[in-house]
């Protein structure tokens, strides 16, 4: 494998670097693939990193002359064509990165299975998601999938993207990854980060929606979740103005639905404030929207936030029990 990678590799580097943005779905109870032709909801993570990388293009990190060039895919309602990238990479001296994002516990096995197919044409790889950061901060040793993706030699991200994106790509673009990029203990502040975004070109939803989180992190230590030991016990917050930024980046799009994905919108500090601003858009400019949210049991007893979240368009919630424990 890595002979393969060494001769791929250019010996001058071409003026393009190749990004593919990929989240995996995973496999049924018979091993084929999950796939809808038209999917719900999209991905918070796919929406994070395109968002993320188009400003490391816009600031062109990797030097004025290289083009940075970037397509997401979100494989719950795309198949994602593996030989056409193969193809695309090989005709750019395997100049990129796959970027497996967002993987779940039950999507890893996917994943790995499609960075073979990459690793085995010398195209670097890398994974990330809340099942490699969630293993490293929970188990005492890496469990045998997360050590066979690293013999492959696929590279693993752990903790948020936010801040660190610029840096990951140049090392890539110079052929110098590292096997393991560990951010756990430095949690980035969400606050003014760039937009979470994806294109109407890879919109194969049932509804033009699309998802962000207007926070991360819990204050609790309830002992089924992940949250705590991969976002942090540590709140941090987007502002009114970080959400009217999406709202109005991804409305021309025709974007009228969003959902909020917050385990519990009603313990965001910001909750009141973003609600406003939203009923402001909503009333002096008619820009009115659907969003769906996630709330607890209790949040009915929070002065006026059912009456604002009504008013701001919410149409659908997800209620959840929270069992909080200190």
């Amino acid at each position: 494998m890595e002979t393969a990678a060494k001769i791929n590799q250019p010996t001058v580097r071409p003026k393009r670097f190749l990004i593919e943005l990929i989240k995996p779905s995973h496999y049924d109870d018979e091993g084929y693939v999950t796939q809808w032709r038209r999917a719900v909801i999209p991905s918070n993570s796919l929406s994070a990193l395109y968002g993320l990388a188009l400003q490391v293009r816009e600031e062109r990190v990797l030097g004025a002359e290289v083009e940075i060039e970037i397509e997401p895919i979100d494989e719950t309602s795309s198949i994602v064509p593996i030989k056409r990238i193969i193809g695309r990479f090989r005709r750019n001296s395997n100049c990129g990165l796959i970027c497996l994002v967002g993987v779940q516990t039950n999507q890893f096995v996917r994943a790995l299975d499609l960075a073979k197919q990459f690793r085995s044409a010398g195209i670097k790889v890398a994974i990330g998601g809340f099942h490699v950061s969630g293993c490293v901060a929970m188990l005492p040793e890496l469990p045998s999938e997360i050590k066979e993706a690293l013999a492959l030699g696929v590279t693993l991200f752990m903790g948020e993207a936010e801040g660190r994106l610029a840096g990951f790509f140049q090392a890539a673009y110079e052929n110098r990854l590292e096997p393991i990029y560990n951010f756990m203990s430095d949690l980035p502040s969400v606050e003014g980060q760039p937009v979470p975004f994806l294109p109407i070109s890879a919109n194969h939803y049932l509804c033009s929606m699309r998802a962000f989180d207007a926070g991360r992190g819990c204050p609790f230590s309830c002992s089924f979740c992940t949250i705590i030991n991969v976002q942090g016990r540590k709140s941090r917050y987007r502002t009114a103005d970080d959400v009217e930024k999406i709202i109005r980046t991804n409305y021309p799009q025709g974007v009228r639905q969003f959902f909020i994905t917050d385990d519990n919108f009603a313990c965001n500090r910001n909750w009141e404030a973003i609600l406003n601003r939203l009923i402001d858009m909503a009333t002096k400019e008619n820009i009115r929207l659907h969003l769906t949210i996630q709330v607890d049991t209790m949040c009915h007893k929070i002065p006026n936030f059912v009456a604002k979240a009504v008013q701001a368009g919410c149409r659908v919630v997800f209620i959840a029990r929270e069992h909080q424990s200190r």
